[in-house]
């Protein structure tokens, strides 16, 4: 990482209204260091953090990417019940799921035509959508 990149990350937490101790900027780093969009899991970003000589747990890291959701600079995708990515981008848009790769990424929102939504049971109402779509090699 380059001083831009932690000057990026600090930065990025500041804005969301967080402190930026270490770990969080650490973690922010490989986030948005480099100023571009990624779908990380907690393992990935754990085992990116221990390749880049960090001393970060993966519990640290589950907190950290909750408390990023939280103040609204990362989006979670739960793609299964038992797997969650986390995305920078946090505007709405889809998402491809490739089965094969176990990898998430997004899907041309241009493409995408909801043209009608059930109506919301009495007392509550429609928060967000999600989009995945699946895709597996044939």
């Amino acid at each position: 990482m380059t001083p831009d990149s932690n000057q990026i990350a600090t930065d990025w937490l500041v804005d969301a209204g967080l402190r930026p101790t270490r770990q969080r900027v650490t973690l922010a780093e490989l986030l948005v260091g480099d100023g571009r969009h990624r779908h990380v899991t907690a393992e990935s970003l754990f085992e990116a953090s221990k390749t880049k000589g960090a001393s970060v747990s993966l519990a640290t890291v589950y907190n950290t990417l909750r408390a990023f959701c939280d103040a609204g600079v990362l989006q979670e995708i739960t793609v299964d019940g038992s797997k969650s990515y986390f995305d920078t981008n946090t505007h709405d848009h889809p998402h491809f799921y490739w089965e094969d790769e176990a990898r998430l990424s997004d899907a041309p929102s241009d493409q995408l035509v909801i043209q009608r939504l059930p109506d919301a049971p009495e007392g509550v109402e429609i928060a967000s959508v999600d989009v995945v779509i699946r895709l597996r090699k044939v």
